[in-house]
């Protein structure tokens, strides 16, 4: 069983922001892997949309936490307990604002890099190695604060670039989900 998660900000006005990558993409990721996962249902006791289908013969669990990026942790917390999964079958999607626009990168066993909805799963947790997917949200070297850069919506320009960031993402779980992290790290953090 895996357990894949996106992270961002519940209500409309985050939508299509830069801190909202995670959930943009496994609301892609959804369709993607193939038709018999469920509609995304909130469940209380998670404080998250869920979605279960199978894939490759293995159950799969998408979860969009709703309890604002920086207390992503208690929502992947209960998810964890309850389902009993390992860390490292637990992948997180996020944005990232250390890569640049159009980048992606597999980390695994890492530090939060300063994200603080990465950071809340590790206190959370107690550990840091699980799977991180993350994409870039970067424009440029100077960032005067990033706690309202994170919160614009991309441009129309912008919009187009993340798509293919997403599909990035997305090919990357999908071989990650097949053939193991290494083979996907193999192809994804070399470019």
């Amino acid at each position: 069983m895996k357990l894949i998660i996106g992270l961002g900000n519940p209500g409309k006005e985050y939508q299509k922001t830069r801190h909202n990558c995670g959930f943009m993409a496994i609301c892609n990721l959804q369709k993607i892997l193939n038709e018999n996962f469920n509609d995304f249902k909130f469940n209380k006791k998670f404080h998250a949309l869920i979605s279960q289908g199978n894939f490759n013969e293995e159950k799969i669990i998408l979860a969009m936490p709703q309890t604002f990026m920086n207390d992503s942790g208690k929502s992947v917390n209960a998810l964890i307990n309850y389902y009993k999964i390992h860390f490292t079958d637990l992948f997180i999607i996020h944005d990232d604002i250390d890569l640049f626009l159009g980048k992606i990168k597999i980390s695994r066993n890492s530090s939060s890099g300063g994200q603080k909805g990465v950071q809340s799963i590790i206190n959370y947790l107690g550990t840091k190695n699980f799977i991180r997917f993350r994409v870039g949200i970067k424009l440029n070297n100077i960032i005067k604060n990033a706690s309202e850069f994170v919160l614009q919506k991309f441009t129309k320009d912008e919009e187009k670039i993340i798509s293919k960031s997403l599909q990035k993402i997305n090919l990357a779980i999908k071989t990650t989900l097949e053939k193991g992290v290494d083979e996907a790290m193999n192809q994804c953090n070399k470019n």
